[in-house]
């Protein structure tokens, strides 16, 4: 069920601004891994977690709380698994949790912050590892996550689309695209539908600022894969070209190892393009 969230009372415009986007694997466990330390190094107004695997009451949250951020969490049904959790250092005007289709919505795969007149989109989408019916779930998930972003934009025209997309785009975004040509991640459907996302009007903000730069996200468990750096780049951080004047960088922040993902920093000055 689509849930929302309003508080009028607050007044903000962003940006300029520093985001990360950051799939931890379970968020207790990226904590026991040094999360914490390593965020009180950094001053991030906002931080984006995908794959939290928990709900906020069994989380001890007194870290993100003594470093300035509120949150928002959209857990899954389903204990330990999925679910996204957005923090901030100053309170959204609006909060959505869920895209409004309970299929995905039970998955704790989307959550909405609106700050103003700029809409952040937190994102994990599925993955198809698990077989074909998941992979068939993928597939429709992105078709109406499309629609979805379509229609919002509507009446939110400046959108920020951060998360998991759990698609390497192009040949540069995986280290070995030949053998994974038929890998889910990297099929031709699915990053057909990356053309697509990326054609309307939506900004690849790292690619943008580094069109030949190789860099992942995503690094397997097995076969030292993280440190012979054989990775995939499928963490995403998507802006409406209304923002395009307002892209400083983006960046895969690898040297941090607290899960198989690193973060995705993404920086926003506060020029306006109208």
């Amino acid at each position: 069920m689509l849930s929302v969230l309003r508080d009028a009372s607050v007044t903000l415009c962003l940006p300029p601004m520093q985001l990360i986007s950051y799939n931890i694997n379970g968020i207790r466990a990226a904590l026991r891994n040094g999360l914490s330390d390593w965020l009180a190094q950094h001053q991030f107004d906002i931080l984006c977690f995908q794959e939290v695997k928990a709900t906020a009451d069994v989380v001890d949250l007194a870290v993100f709380e003594q470093l300035g951020y509120q949150y928002h969490w959209h857990a899954a049904e389903k204990k330990g698994y999925s679910g996204v959790a957005t923090f901030s250092k100053i309170a959204p005007t609006n909060v959505v949790l869920g895209c409004g289709l309970p299929v995905y919505d039970c998955e704790g795969r989307i959550l909405r912050t609106d700050f103003d007149d700029l809409t952040l989109l937190n994102c994990y989408f599925p993955s198809g590892t698990s077989g074909e019916i998941r992979q068939g779930v993928k597939m429709e998930f992105l078709r109406d996550f499309y629609d979805y972003v379509v229609e919002l934009r509507k009446t939110r025209p400046k959108l920020i689309v951060v998360g998991d997309y759990n698609i390497a785009h192009n040949a540069i975004d995986i280290h070995d695209p030949i053998r994974n040509k038929n890998s889910t991640g990297f099929l031709p459907e699915e990053r057909a539908w990356m053309d697509q996302w990326f054609g309307n009007n939506m900004i690849d903000t790292f690619r943008y600022k580094h069109p030949q730069d190789v860099a992942y996200s995503w690094w397997s468990y097995r076969a030292g894969a993280r440190s012979n750096n054989k990775g995939w780049r499928i963490d995403y951080a998507s802006v409406t070209d209304n923002l395009r004047d307002q892209i400083v960088d983006c960046q895969m922040l690898s040297d941090a190892v607290h899960a198989d993902h690193c973060p995705v920093w993404l920086s926003m000055s506060e020029r306006a393009n109208e």
